[in-house]
């Protein structure tokens, strides 16, 4: 079972919490705003809590079809994962990922200097060697033809320079901040010092981190560390591979990981069904 991140969030996520999960509803309103849902689009201190809800109310209905034995999230998608597994209470990790949201963007607004490149290319030398020589961080290992890069500013205008002039296709993304990077610092410590506050168990199934691709050894620690590290979802793919998965169900909102796991791997199933339903509604 797959749990989306940042940039999977959908126009009817809002009716979908409401309708499975109206505690995550009234609790999410009283933690970040009463228009999270409709602001989902204006930056991560609103669309990481609204996604997180829209995940976990569509897990609600799914777990009445699937009984899943590995789970995984991407970013932000881990934490709605170990609520799933049992790991986090719901009312835990939604205080998490509103903390979370808050505090990238604060560190984001802080620096001041900070955007993402998404670059498509299977060959990934031409990549590694644009970001050593701009300081860029490779924030997400998204396929294995997809890779985002996070940093400066201007370091990301002279990496879009120098990957053009080798044909490598990149475009810059739509946020505010070099997330899954070290400009995301500021926002480590405060978030530490929440999740020590936070309860946590075994979870019912092993969740994979997208920090070590491995299942969860130190929750507290690795979810910590998520902030600044980057997001390794080719190594979460190829693991739960290797662990024997072949079917691949994602919760929603949307159906980007979905189309990720049929970038990633031969011979598997990948299904969104509640974006499948929503479509054909």
């Amino acid at each position: 079972m797959l749990f989306p991140g940042q940039g999977s969030q959908t126009a009817d996520m809002r009716d979908q919490v409401e309708r499975h999960r109206p505690d995550l509803l009234e609790l999410a309103q009283a933690e970040v705003s009463d228009d999270l849902f409709e602001r989902a689009g204006d930056g991560t201190r609103w669309a990481q809590p609204a996604i997180f809800c829209a995940a976990l109310a569509g897990y609600e209905v799914l777990k009445e079809r699937y009984e899943p034995d590995l789970m995984a999230g991407h970013s932000l998608g881990e934490i709605s994962a170990l609520v799933a597994a049992g790991a986090l209470d719901a009312e835990d990790g939604l205080r998490l990922v509103a903390a979370r949201g808050r505090l990238m963007q604060e560190a984001a607004e802080e620096t001041g200097d900070g955007g993402m490149l998404a670059v498509r290319a299977r060959d990934r030398a031409p990549v590694d060697q644009v970001a050593a020589r701009t300081n860029l961080s490779i924030a997400n290992d998204n396929a294995p033809d997809q890779l985002v890069l996070s940093g400066a500013l201007a370091a990301l205008d002279e990496a879009e320079a120098l990957l053009r002039e080798q044909r490598v296709r990149a475009k810059r993304l739509p946020v505010a901040g070099a997330f899954h990077s070290p400009l995301m610092e500021p926002a480590v410590e405060p978030f530490r010092r929440l999740t020590e506050h936070v309860e946590v168990r075994a979870p019912r199934v092993s969740v994979l981190s997208c920090v070590t691709g491995a299942p969860f050894q130190d929750v507290r620690e690795q979810l910590v560390q998520a902030i600044v590290s980057p997001v390794r979802w080719t190594d979460v793919m190829s693991a739960l591979q290797d662990l024997g998965a072949t079917h691949y169900v994602e919760t929603g909102p949307g159906r980007v990981l979905t189309n990720l796991v049929r970038k990633s791997l031969d011979d598997v199933e990948a299904e969104a069904p509640l974006a499948m339903e929503a479509a054909g509604a």
